[in-house]
């Protein structure tokens, strides 16, 4: 059994190499993700300026009837997010999952990006 530290360690790994890959690339946008045990948070950052240009959250998504959990939350907030983007004329963005695996409520995410318009 692995204990608190190590899978501590293995995230913070995890997160600096993807986070390597992507702040070599300044000439795109990112989008940062950040999962809590209830809700996930979405913003696209100018790797430039470390500024923060727009951000959503589930917090903001009405809950639907048809959604099955946080799995179907997490795919309508990354549409969402697209659809702020593009009113904002951003197109294509880099992808910084934060160490996070790129599995469940992260993947669904930027499935619902991907479907709502954004180039990864």
């Amino acid at each position: 059994m692995e204990t608190k530290t190590k899978r501590k360690n293995k995230k913070f790994k995890r997160k600096l190499r993807s986070r390597l890959k992507v702040s070599n690339n300044y000439s795109r946008l990112r989008l940062c993700v950040f999962r809590s045990s209830k809700h996930i948070y979405g913003q696209i950052v100018d790797n430039e300026t470390g500024k923060t240009l727009l951000g959503i959250s589930s917090k903001d998504i009405e809950a639907k009837k048809e959604d099955k959990g946080k799995t179907d939350i997490s795919f309508r907030t990354g549409e969402a997010i697209a659809q702020k983007a593009i009113e904002k004329k951003i197109n294509t963005i880099v992808f910084d999952r934060s160490g996070y695996k790129y599995h469940g409520r992260v993947k669904a995410l930027a499935e619902g990006a991907r479907k709502g318009g954004l180039k990864f």
